[in-house]
């Protein structure tokens, strides 16, 4: 993607009292180098699309309807979405004009969508374009649509975001419970089967595979679902239970079950888990950010029980 280009800023001639201040100033210019950002992505996104359409012709009417003939990335997604979560009686358009309010509305969605759809890029080795992830991982849509229905929950508008999940549950096999909290720079790699229960968090920049469980231990109320620090990588199938909280930079291996904390960095196997290195001294990778690496086998070399 084009990198942002150089911010420039006149001086003027206002005076001290109607100058902004410095974290303005600062908001600003994170928020045009996050709208150069859009703008490249959906360059390329197009560029792609029409490409793709030249190549493959029975493609280019869906490849005009879903991305080329559409002015932003925003509206695309919304079109799509739309399309993909609408039924007999929750229409395609009340989705579109619900998706595309939202998004528009909060820049902050605008910028976590084009982080989702860099990490499905840089992070996946089968995915080969930005539009194809656009179109194609179901991860990243449900992600979206998780995003919107979550702005929805906070604005006390609970019906609706239910309604909503309920659509994104039948239709992509992932279950995220409206009120969720999730970051930016978000891969669920293949997606089928991912639970992610209602007080659950998840940072920036974390990877999930499919058929991973954040989940509670039984009927307690209140905060019971995991945190997922910044930077982690949780394997297929892996199963987080309970009110724990795994550090940044943490990985858990496939198939772990895991009940207690797991600290920044460290690395949780096997069903119990257990802390390669041990309970008392785990062992600390070197990766700040296994989330983006995707290395799930490091480990092994240290890990004395691993038998074939």
């Amino acid at each position: 993607m084009p990198p942002a280009g150089e911010l420039q800023h006149s001086p003027g001639n206002q005076s001290n009292d109607t100058q902004p201040s410095e974290s303005e100033a600062t908001a600003e210019i994170f928020a045009a180098a996050a709208d150069a950002e859009a703008a490249g992505s959906w360059t390329q996104i197009k560029a792609e699309a029409r490409h793709d359409a030249e190549e493959e012709p029975a493609l280019a009417s869906y490849l005009f309807s879903t991305i080329l003939s559409h002015s932003s990335l925003e509206r695309s997604i919304s079109f799509h979405l739309g399309n993909k979560l609408c039924s007999s009686t929750l229409l395609s358009t009340l989705l579109y004009d619900l998706f595309l309010n939202t998004f528009t509305s909060d820049p902050s969605l605008q910028n976590a969508t084009v982080a989702d759809l860099r990490a499905a890029r840089v992070r996946d080795p089968a995915c080969i374009s930005f539009s194809q992830c656009l179109l194609n991982y179901k991860g990243f849509l449900a992600i979206q649509a998780h995003r919107v229905s979550h702005k929805l929950w906070t604005q006390s508008r609970k019906p609706l975001a239910l309604a909503l999940h309920s659509r994104v549950s039948d239709v992509f096999a992932v279950d995220i419970h409206p009120a969720a909290k999730i970051g930016k720079g978000i891969l669920l790699d293949h997606a089928t089967g991912v639970v992610i229960g209602e007080t659950a968090v998840i940072g920036n920049n974390v990877s999930i595979l499919h058929h991973v469980t954040l989940g509670g231990t039984g009927k307690a109320c209140g905060d019971r679902h995991p945190k997922i620090g910044d930077g982690c990588l949780i394997g297929a199938g892996a199963t987080i239970l309970g009110n724990v909280k795994i550090g940044a930079g943490a990985k858990v291996g496939a198939g772990s079950v895991v009940l207690i904390d797991v600290p920044p960095r460290a690395t949780a196997v096997g069903n119990p888990a257990r802390l390669v290195g041990g309970k008392e001294k785990p062992t600390m990778h070197d990766e700040e950010c296994p989330g983006e690496s995707m290395d799930h086998t490091s480990f092994i070399s240290e890990w004395s029980d691993y038998i074939i």
